[in-house]
């Protein structure tokens, strides 16, 4: 049986972390979709410096763990001068890393879009990058929603890994919880039911915009 008196005489450490949690998820939710939008169409792009600059980008950091981009931030950057909090270096080293997978989604769903359509939009008068923006990016997006919803439970997933730099989320106050306490099992449970809530939330939302979508074709 749980031990729900662990749960709640620590409710107010348990929420504070939930609520770390949820915020970094969201910034690095905003964040990684807008930086991995951006890669997507560098990668597809009709300039080449610009497909270099795409492609190294997702190559390279979609290859390296991401405790180590984490840690760039939190103590590679300071010895140069740039310093962040532990919860700021945790969530750039989330959205960068998430930012490089969403990339790679947004592009399938780009190049699954008929090429007529960008054809279309510039015979029209449209530039590219107006093209890509009210034509293509809009028909990407409905396509690949479920593979996406798949990258954002990833993400909240990942944001754990602030936890091992003092990030002030679930994690990291369940290790304080658990430090307390002696208590290993228990407290972890409880943490996971949080990052569950969190998960199941996020999976229903995408679940209902997917169908919502599907409707409005």
């Amino acid at each position: 049986m749980l031990n729900y008196s662990i749960l709640i005489e620590h409710w107010d450490m348990y929420m504070q972390g939930f609520a770390n949690t949820l915020k970094a998820s969201v910034l690095a939710l905003i964040g990684s979709l807008a930086i991995g939008t951006v890669m997507a169409v560098f990668r597809i792009a009709p300039i080449r410096p610009l497909n270099w600059i795409g492609a190294a980008y997702v190559e390279f950091i979609r290859n390296i763990p991401l405790i180590l981009i984490v840690f760039v931030f939190f103590v590679g950057l300071p010895a140069i001068g740039i310093r962040f909090d532990s919860f700021t270096a945790g969530t750039l080293g989330l959205t960068v890393y998430t930012a490089a997978f969403i990339a790679e989604v947004i592009r399938a769903g780009i190049l699954s879009v008929p090429k007529g359509q960008m054809e279309a939009a510039r015979s029209s008068g449209l530039t590219y990058l107006q093209a890509m923006w009210y034509i293509i990016l809009p028909q990407a997006v409905k396509i690949v929603i479920p593979p996406m919803g798949n990258q954002f439970i990833n993400l909240v997933k990942n944001s754990s890994v602030l936890g091992v730099i003092a990030g002030l989320d679930l994690m990291y106050f369940g290790d304080l919880i658990s430090s307390e306490t002696f208590v290993t099992f228990d407290v972890y449970i409880f943490v996971a039911l949080f990052y569950l809530l969190l998960t199941i939330a996020l999976s229903l939302g995408v679940g209902a915009l997917e169908r919502r979508l599907a409707k409005s074709r």
